[in-house]
Parts: structure tokens; sequence; C-alpha cells
């Protein structure tokens, strides 16, 4: 049996950065769990791990190491066009909750995925 596990951040606004990634992943506020220096928020389907976020006193300061990957696109075998679509959707939709965009990666002539900053400037990737 798998063992259950969250995914836990640091940050300069908990409650900020936990609305922002609750738009991205479609999760909702973990019920009951009220914290001013911390957020954590589950995916309502129960499917997902939790992701939680701690308020820290230290600013980032270099590239994650880890980082969440958002695949809109689903799965191979793809329908390169209709995947650019669906990721270029995504990117604009993160882009006014809070992200920036910071580069388009290529699979040879086709997109792959686009590297972008949510509110805090932890990196992710939409694919």
């Amino acid at each position: 049996m798998a063992t259950h596990w969250t995914l836990g951040g640091d940050a300069e606004d908990p409650h900020r950065l936990a609305a922002f990634w609750a738009a991205a992943l479609g999760y909702i506020a973990e019920p009951g769990y009220d914290d001013p220096d911390g957020a954590s928020l589950i995916d309502p389907d129960g499917r997902g791990p939790a992701v939680g976020f701690l308020r820290v006193p230290e600013p980032k300061t270099s590239k994650n190491r880890l980082h969440i990957d958002l695949r809109v696109a689903g799965e191979p075998p793809w329908d390169m066009p209709a995947r650019e679509t669906l990721i270029r959707a995504k990117v604009a939709e993160l882009r006014a909750a809070g992200a920036t965009e910071l580069r388009d990666e290529f699979y040879g002539d086709h997109l792959g995925h686009v590297v972008m900053l949510d509110p805090e400037g932890n990196e992710f990737c939409v694919a």
C-alpha cells in the first residue's frame, strides 16, 4: 500500500499562496485547518496529496529543487496542436491568477511545456 503524503512548502504569505494553488489545482482549503501562519489544501475528490504552506521569515533565494508540474494536456499519444491549445489556455488562466510566464520549452517543433512562477516566485511547469 502506498504511503499517504503531503507536499509542503515555505511561504511569505501562506494563505495567498494557498489560494493561488487551490485555483491552479482545483483543490479546496482543508476543512478545520485554521492557522494564521499556515494553510492546507486537499483534493476534493480525495485522490491527490494534500498541499501545505507554512510562513517562514526568510525569502526565497534560489531555484526550486522540487516543483509542481501541471499536466493539463493529458497523456500521450497527443494531438500536438490540441495539446498546445490546452496548455496556452491554462497559462492564461494562471497569469490572471497571479503567475508569471517565464519561457516556452519545445519538444522538437512542438510546445512541450511552459515554465512559470507562482505569486511568490516558485517555478512550476504547465504541460
